[in-house]
């Protein structure tokens, strides 16, 4: 007998003009949270889920999609929190405020050790 799928229910989350962006960066790929200020998430987007491969995943344009669905639901401001050593970090801040949301504050959370494991070794090219 055939298992009955169940349909996934989606979530109502309520808009305010007020949110946060969490900008993930790293070395490969970068990835846009626009949330609201209980860290529920509004809309998302990465470089690899718009189809970018290689090293054009590390560009910006996942924040412009994800800052223009977010705009239309209401979100005016954000405080940005990054994290991750990549390069695409700064850039993407810029595209959230070019899409007309306005940033409020810019926190770096990024994890640093307190000399904990000790790092691979180095490579030789």
């Amino acid at each position: 007998m055939a298992k009955k799928t169940v349909a996934a229910k989606k979530r109502n989350v309520k808009v305010d003009a007020i949110g946060q962006a969490h900008v993930h960066s790293s070395f490969n790929n970068i990835i846009i949270s626009l949330t609201n200020n209980d860290g529920q998430v509004i809309s998302w987007s990465s470089a690899g889920k718009m189809g970018f491969r290689s090293s054009k995943k590390n560009t910006p344009y996942a924040a412009q999609d994800c800052a223009k669905v977010a705009f239309d639901l209401g979100l005016r401001k954000v405080k940005v929190y990054v994290k991750g050593p990549g390069n695409g970090r700064e850039s993407a801040i810029r595209t959230i405020h070019a899409a007309g949301i306005e940033v409020t504050e810019i926190v770096d959370v990024t994890p640093l050790p307190h000399n904990g494991c000790r790092p691979p070794k180095h490579r030789r090219v």
